[in-house]
């Protein structure tokens, strides 16, 4: 019972300490329009033309004439509403532009994270085990290879290979329902997953060494349990801490990945929107994708710490106690 009331104050305080991360966020999302040279106004408009009416539009608009912090208040009052403005290039209202393209961008991204742990894991245990090998040798070689190759580098070596000699796979598009949306992001699954998993391989790896030796480990193999019990309960569980830990710089990484991937596949996703958005200089749509971006990143850092503080109990007793 103790230990559910600390996991639960732990959640709370993680939950409490995201609150200024996400106002930061907003701060910087919102000043992106006078990140811009020249007049707020003139950057809005982008290669509109800029008539008395359009720039009296845009200054009650956006409430221009207002101080930075009246504007920030009453833009983040919008965004809590739901109501992130309308689009220059599309005269359209940028929360359902978003949605249109939210589904593919997690989908992706979703695809792209079960490789990455399923693959990153399975391979950097599978040379753990055989370390000294020629397995181990092989997925450090893999490792080493995948670090060193961008999402669309291997995106389009991928695109060549197999979607244009094999034909195995389609060269671009998304797909409708299930089975061929998955299908379609396969290769783009692959492309944006490749460089983070080699690094998930090699933490992996590095992490199962390093607890076969620990004391605990022993004493549980003298104690004569399976080496399956020992492998999953013991060894496993505690080298999963480190990956976890780096978990963080994954999102990142395939939050980052997936603008290139998206572009290199011609995927209609949140990456090509703000390529889209930020070629035509729409700053509402550019604010809106960024801010969603922004959010994604960290919700998803949150839900990792809090399946950290779950999966190691020295964090659930030295927080509460601290």
């Amino acid at each position: 019972m103790l230990m559910q009331s600390n996991v639960v104050r732990i959640i709370l305080i993680r939950l409490v300490q995201a609150v200024p991360l996400l106002i930061a966020v907003s701060v910087i999302v919102f000043g992106l329009i006078y990140l811009a040279p020249g007049d707020p106004v003139r950057t809005l408009l982008g290669a509109k033309a800029m008539t008395p009416g359009a720039i009296a539009f845009l200054r009650e608009r956006y409430n221009l004439d207002d101080p930075f912090i009246v504007q920030y208040l009453k833009w983040l009052w919008q965004v809590l509403q739901g109501d992130l403005g309308r689009s220059i290039s599309g005269n359209r209202r940028v929360i359902n532009i978003i949605a249109e393209r939210l589904s593919i961008s997690v989908f992706l991204a979703a695809m792209s994270a079960v490789i990455v742990l399923g693959a990153g894991i399975g391979l950097g245990t599978w040379a753990a085990l055989r370390r000294g090998r020629w397995i181990d040798r092989l997925t450090v070689i893999f490792g080493l290879l995948g670090i060193s190759s961008p999402p669309f580098v291997t995106g389009l070596f991928l695109l060549y290979l197999f979607g244009v000699i094999l034909g195995w796979f389609p060269t671009f598009g998304a797909g409708d329902r299930f089975l061929d949306r998955l299908w379609h992001l396969t290769l783009p699954a692959i492309a944006l997953a490749f460089s983070v998993m080699a690094i998930v391989m090699k933490i992996t790896r590095a992490a199962m060494i390093e607890t076969m030796v620990k004391d605990y480990v022993t004493f549980a193999r003298a104690r004569g349990l399976s080496a399956r019990r020992v492998l999953l309960q013991y060894v496993l569980r505690n080298a999963l801490i480190p990956v976890i830990t780096a978990a963080g710089l994954v999102i990142v990484s395939l939050v980052a990945g997936s603008v290139y991937v998206e572009v290199t596949f011609a995927l209609p996703g949140l990456g090509t929107l703000m390529v889209d958005a930020v070629s035509k200089r729409d700053i509402p749509l550019i604010q809106g994708a960024t801010l969603v971006f922004s959010l994604l990143v960290v919700v998803a850092n949150l839900l990792i710490d809090i399946l950290y503080t779950l999966i190691d109990p020295r964090i659930r007793f030295e927080g509460v106690k601290s």
